[in-house]
């Protein structure tokens, strides 16, 4: 039975969301390493360094996007990317019984 909904432009969609995530991935690792000099500050006092934790485990989060991406890929039903990529390459025609 076919889908009404398009595996391969969900999926596409995912590739696009994963170079989005990748671009953003350097710039927050940088991000980490600026907050984590930060926490050496001298004499900086704890209610900001904790508030530096919580900054770093924010930024580490970027794990559960990854995560969630993955979710939908597993998501799509085993099959659906061929059949419809099969379906889009040779066209959808009727076979001819006689």
């Amino acid at each position: 039975m076919p889908f009404k909904w398009s595996a391969v432009r969900v999926s596409e969609a995912m590739d696009e969301v994963e170079r989005q995530i990748n671009l953003a991935e350097a710039f927050l690792v940088e991000a980490k390493v600026k907050v984590t000099e930060a926490r050496k500050i001298a004499n900086l006092p704890q209610y900001l360094d904790d508030r530096l934790i919580r900054l770093i485990t924010q930024i580490e989060r970027i794990d559960y996007v990854k995560d969630a991406v993955m979710g939908i890929r597993k998501a799509i039903p085993d099959g659906a990317l061929e059949t419809e990529r099969d379906r889009i390459k040779y066209g959808s025609q009727q076979t001819l019984i006689g």
